[in-house]
């Protein structure tokens, strides 16, 4: 399972502490909460052939493939200091993963490369789309905190602007309500 040779550009500055060593484990006790499972259960296991997963992260999807539709799967993420949690996932599971430490827009691969795509807990951390004015006010404490992710994102938005038809369903599945509403469903092209 190898990690795509890289790093990170020169003009970035080197990973802090909290962001080496205590982001990893926050994301992944956060994202990994049994009603964030829940929801990946019922959307990962649809993934088929070779997949592409956007914010692999921790790798908190891999226990939910089906293993007898997955060719493979290239996990793409930033986040080098998460691929580690990811990689023992991905042997637990008995998955073929392939990391790569980018974000999926500068991913080195053709179009119609992949089978499925699963994105799971990452949109959030795609920087621009709108914020809830309510939400805006925990911006600047939120962000560095939970690795970029913005609240208020507007998901379907986001997807319709890239071009995708989405079925989606949305709610909110715990508290605090500010972190606590939910998107989840199937998106395609045509």
């Amino acid at each position: 399972m190898p990690v795509w040779p890289g790093s990170r550009p020169r003009t970035e500055m080197p990973p802090s502490l909290y962001s080496r060593l205590l982001l990893p484990r926050l994301i992944d006790c956060a994202c990994g909460l049994g009603v964030v499972s829940r929801q990946r259960a019922r959307v990962v296991p649809r993934a088929h052939g070779r997949v592409l997963e956007i914010g692999i992260g921790t790798g908190l999807n891999l226990a939910h493939y089906d293993a007898g539709r997955v060719t493979g799967i290239v996990g793409v993420d930033p986040g080098v200091e998460m691929h580690p949690l990811a990689l023992r996932r991905a042997r637990e599971a008995g998955l073929a993963v392939e990391l790569m430490p980018l974000s999926a827009e500068t991913l080195p691969a053709p179009d119609a490369s992949f089978d499925s795509i699963v994105c799971t807990y990452s949109l959030c951390t795609i920087p621009d789309p709108r914020v809830r004015a309510w939400q805006q006010r925990l911006q600047p404490l939120w962000t560095p905190l939970a690795g970029g992710c913005q609240l208020g994102r507007d998901i379907p938005a986001l997807l319709a602007a890239a071009g995708f038809t989405a079925q989606m369903h949305a709610r909110y599945l715990h508290r605090p309500h500010f972190a606590g509403y939910h998107y989840w469903g199937w998106a395609g092209r045509g």
